[in-house]
C-alpha cells in the first residue's frame, strides 16, 4: 500500500515537474543574455532546462567549440532532426517546425513575442512554473546579477589564452572601444567614428599612458584609428569573421578582452559593448551623436 502511494506521488511530481526547451537565436552577445535569462527564470521557476543550439548565419560554431561545458546549464548542439522540429519557426523553413513544437509543449514564446512581454512586465516565471515550455529568445529579460554571466560561460583556453595575450600589451590602463559596423544600421548612424576619437583623445589628455583596446568588424576603422592613436592602439590584426569557427572565436576573444578594460565605449544598438560590461562588471558609454548613454 505504502509503494502504490510512493509510485502516485513519483508519478504527480513528474506531472508537474516544469521544464524548458530554449533556443538562443542572434549572435554571440545576444545568445548569452538569452541563456542567462532564460536559466534565471528557471532556477526561480524550479524548471530544468536545455538549451539547443544552432548555427547559423548570425553564428557559425558548435556552442562547445567556444565555451567550456557548465555544471549549470546543458546545451546540445542541434542535429538534422532538431532543424525539423525544434528550430525557430520562419518563412525558410515554412513554419513547419511549429507544427511538432504545438504537439510536443504545453505553451511557446517566440524570439519576437518576447520585446513586447518584457514592456508589459510579464511574469515569465509563473509562466514556465509547472509547464513543459518552449522558448526562442535573442535578449535578455527578467532582474539578475550580472555576475552570473561568469558562472555560465567559460571561455575555451584558445580564447583565454588570446585575451591574456592581448591584455599584457594594454599596460597599467585601458580603456575599450567597440565600434560596429557592417550590416547594423543604428550603429553606422548613430555612432559615427568621431565619437571615439574624440573620447580617446580626452582619456589621453587625462592620462597620457592610457592604451585603447579597439574591438570592431571593420577594416578601414582599424586603418583610420591606428592612424590617429598609433601604438596607444590594441587589436586583434585577423579580419573579423562570423562564418567559421575561428572567426567566432575571435570575436569572443574581442568580447572577454574588452571586459578587462576600465571602460568601455560602445556602439548604439549593439549588444556585444553591453555584455561585455557585464562580464567584467565595468562602466559602458554607449556613443551617440545625439546623447551619451551610461550604463
Amino acid at each position: 500500500m505504502r509503494e502504490k502511494h510512493y509510485l502516485r506521488g513519483k508519478i504527480t511530481m513528474m506531472k508537474t515537474q516544469g521544464k524548458l526547451l530554449l533556443v538562443p537565436a542572434g549572435g554571440l552577445a545576444n545568445r548569452m543574455h538569452a541563456i542567462a535569462s532564460a536559466y534565471n527564470m528557471c532556477r526561480r521557476a524550479d524548471v530544468a532546462m536545455r538549451v539547443l543550439w544552432f548555427q547559423d548565419w548570425a553564428l557559425h560554431a558548435p556552442f562547445h567549440a567556444i565555451f567550456r561545458d557548465s555544471d549549470l546549464i546543458q546545451v546540445r548542439e542541434a542535429s538534422l532532426v532538431d532543424h525539423v522540429v525544434y528550430d525557430r519557426p520562419r518563412r525558410r523553413n515554412l513554419c513547419v517546425p511549429r507544427l511538432f513544437q504545438n504537439l510536443l509543449f504545453d505553451q511557446r514564446i517566440d524570439e519576437e513575442q518576447v520585446t513586447a512581454l518584457v514592456e508589459q512586465d510579464f511574469d515569465f516565471v509563473q509562466w514556465a512554473r509547472d509547464h513543459n515550455s518552449y522558448m526562442s529568445c535573442f535578449r535578455e529579460f527578467g532582474t539578475f546579477d550580472d555576475a552570473i554571466y561568469s558562472r555560465l560561460f567559460r571561455p575555451v583556453a584558445q580564447v583565454e589564452e588570446q585575451v591574456e595575450r592581448l591584455v599584457s600589451q594594454l599596460g597599467t590602463r585601458a580603456i575599450g572601444f567597440h565600434i560596429r559596423r557592417t550590416d547594423n544600421r543604428r550603429s553606422i548612424e548613430n555612432s559615427p567614428l568621431s565619437l571615439f576619437v574624440e573620447a580617446g583623445q580626452r582619456e589621453l589628455a587625462n592620462c597620457p599612458d592610457t592604451k585603447i583596446f579597439l574591438a570592431t568588424d571593420d577594416e578601414p576603422t582599424k586603418r583610420q584609428l591606428t592612424e590617429i592613436f598609433g601604438d596607444r592602439l590594441v587589436m586583434q590584426q585577423a579580419e573579423a569573421d562570423r562564418s567559421s569557427t575561428q572567426g567566432i572565436r575571435g570575436g569572443l576573444v574581442d568580447l572577454y578582452t574588452l571586459a578587462r578594460t576600465e571602460v568601455v565605449y560602445g556602439s548604439e544598438g549593439s549588444s556585444f559593448s553591453i555584455m561585455a560590461g557585464k562580464i567584467g562588471g565595468k562602466r559602458v558609454v554607449i556613443q551617440n551623436s545625439q546623447f551619451t548613454i551610461h550604463n
